[in-house]
């Protein structure tokens, strides 16, 4: 009886999953783009007769405050191509016509904004895709989806482009036009389909909206709830041009107390290649950083160091490709490429490291198939003891199934020369792995497996970091089970490791509910509990993690959290939360 009545609940529980999968199995929309051999005046008035011949991508579904209903006000997307550009006409209807715009700086927050964001997956891989995006008074946006935007993490605004926007507003409606270069894109010769998606945040009225529909417990830019985008003939070759970067850096001065004058000149520069119309080689000569955008300020007062995202520009191009390996919850990343260009001094201070140069290949062989090379020469310091090394990493990385993939990767770190100030153990760092990045067509799965290696000078020890990694979310409930291993002598010069010696297993369990007839749009019950044992101190445990969450979103965007949280740590070193050396140490 007790099987029976446990069998009669595994099918009730299996025919609930099913029916929620389906309720968005819904056939992809598509739309047709024509082949135009008129000129398009961007003046954000879609005036040309040639516009109003253009298939239209209309009938926006909601996804914020439900996602079961079409959007209150009218959104119209239209697209045309010649040989050169790609270009989209963009209507937005509003109510009041009085637009929320919360900052006139390019790459704006977009949740923050009226604006609409068109997304193109060019290789229809459902792993990377283009974000172009404007605001109602025409500031442009644009960013990289990586790992298929199953998290925000995966949406990249640091990336730059060449395209054009125009506006205009009235007082009930906002109309854009983009022109983007195909030169812009990476796509495959001869192509005549990509997956697109158009998305919309319209303060006015509290709602978010898609064309292609999109479940709340999915963020907006994820990849799997694509629809289609058809070319009337088929795509050339993209001619990407040569893109050259160069700089000079001069400086004459005078010390009045010592009476010397002095001067430095330094000249140096980035280039980016296009090889084909899906690689890019990317090359610098003796960089200058100083207009990258400046980092956030974060005050850490934290055990660990933090990481910031990448900015510059010669990173950013498939960095997902370097840079992912091991990145589920940044627990141990073998290659993080803020590393180079950045060193200890002999006072423990962080300081500059002169890049060099170096290149960069990276992009898609064919459909399946990715690959990433990279190779930086940096300079030697005496003053600070620094050695001169070179920097590499090999990476290939296959498309399997719909959107997972397996990836390989091999980085070096290495000194050539002799130093009499370098100890042996520091003359060379390896790392080598395997990652698999699973993905399911509708997202319902994700996660990741992987293991690594490192090597070094006398190494006999394992030397290992693993994790198992799986992910569980329809519309009612949301699993985690995350397990990682960290070996003590683990170690990635390239890579951001917070600390090895670990083993971390961490549990989630969330679920969600939609009250009708409610001011709340949903309501989310969580539970949180993370366990971090100590290898080398028989598995002591160091660190415990139990939550309780109880998440409230209102329709008009307001939140409230009530949460209950019992944090153990225990220190195994004493540890200064001031990292000033006269704090009290814990």
């Amino acid at each position: 009886m007790i099987i029976k009545t446990l069998n009669d609940k595994i099918n009730i529980i299996f025919v609930f999953l099913l029916v929620s999968s389906v309720l968005f199995a819904q056939n992809a929309p598509s739309i047709n783009v024509k082949y135009i051999a008129e000129k398009i005046k961007l003046d954000g008035v879609l005036d040309e007769a040639i516009w109003a011949k253009a298939d239209q991508a209309g009938n926006f579904w909601q996804y914020f405050p439900r996602d079961s209903v079409k959007s209150i006000n009218k959104t119209e997307v239209k697209m045309l191509y010649d040989d050169a550009m790609i270009y989209v006409g963009i209507r937005c209807e509003a109510k009041a016509g009085k637009f929320v715009v919360s900052s006139l700086r390019r790459d704006f927050a977009g949740p923050t904004n009226d604006n609409i964001a068109i997304v193109f997956d060019t290789f229809n891989d459902g792993n990377n895709a283009f974000v172009f995006s404007a605001n109602a008074y025409g500031v442009q946006r644009e960013a990289l989806i990586v790992n298929g935007g199953n998290n925000r993490e995966d949406f990249n605004p640091n990336w730059d482009v060449k395209w054009f926007s125009e506006s205009k507003k009235d007082d009930n409606s906002y109309t854009l036009e983009f022109a983007i270069p195909f030169s812009s894109l990476k796509f495959k010769e001869g192509g005549q389909k990509w997956r697109f998606q158009s998305y919309r945040f319209d303060l006015q009225s509290n709602e978010h909206s898609a064309w292609s529909r999109i479940p709340q417990n999915q963020i907006l830019a994820n990849l799997a709830f694509l629809g289609e985008l058809i070319f009337e003939k088929p795509l050339g070759k993209s001619h990407a041009p040569l893109y050259a970067i160069p700089y000079i850096n001069t400086i004459v001065g005078k010390d009045f107390a010592t009476k010397k004058a002095f001067s430095n000149l330094s000249l140096g520069g980035d280039a980016k290649i296009a090889i084909g119309n899906t690689m890019n080689l990317d090359l610098t000569y003796n960089p200058d950083f100083s207009n990258v955008e400046v980092d956030n300020i974060v005050t850490n007062l934290t055990r660990f160091e933090i990481s910031l995202p990448e900015k510059r520009q010669f990173f950013i191009d498939n960095n997902d490709l370097f840079g992912n390996y091991g990145n589920t919850f940044n627990e141990a990343r073998p290659f993080f490429s803020r590393r180079i260009g950045i060193v200890t001094d002999t006072l423990g201070n962080t300081i500059e490291n002169k890049i060099l140069g170096g290149l960069r290949l990276s992009g898609k062989l064919d459909k399946n198939w990715r690959l990433g090379l990279l190779n930086i020469q940096t300079a030697e310091d005496f003053d600070n003891r620094i050695a001169s090394n070179n920097n590499a990493m090999f990476t290939l990385q296959r498309k399997v199934f719909s959107r997972s993939n397996v990836g390989a990767f091999m980085i070096n770190r290495q000194t050539f020369q002799d130093y009499d100030f370098q100890k042996v153990k520091d003359k060379f760092n390896r790392v080598l792995g395997i990652d698999y990045n699973l993905a399911s067509k509708d997202n319902t799965w994700t996660g990741r497996f992987y293991v690594h290696k490192s090597l070094n000078p006398d190494d006999t020890k394992g030397n290992l970091s693993s994790q198992a990694v799986v992910f569980y979310s329809n519309r009612f409930w949301n699993f985690v089970s995350d397990w990682v291993y960290v070996d003590k002598d683990f170690k990635a010069d390239l890579g951001f490791v917070p600390r090895t010696d670990i083993f971390k297993s961490g549990n989630y369990i969330a679920r969600t509910i939609y009250p009708q007839n409610s001011n709340i749009n949903k309501q989310k019950f969580q539970l949180l509990n993370i366990m971090v044992y100590k290898p080398q101190l028989d598995y002591k445990k160091v660190d415990h993690l139990l939550s309780v969450t109880d998440d409230i979103e209102f329709k008009d965007h307001a939140t409230l959290m009530l949460r209950y949280a019992w944090n153990y740590v225990y220190l195994t070193r004493n540890f200064d939360p001031t990292r000033s050396g006269k704090g009290k140490a814990l």
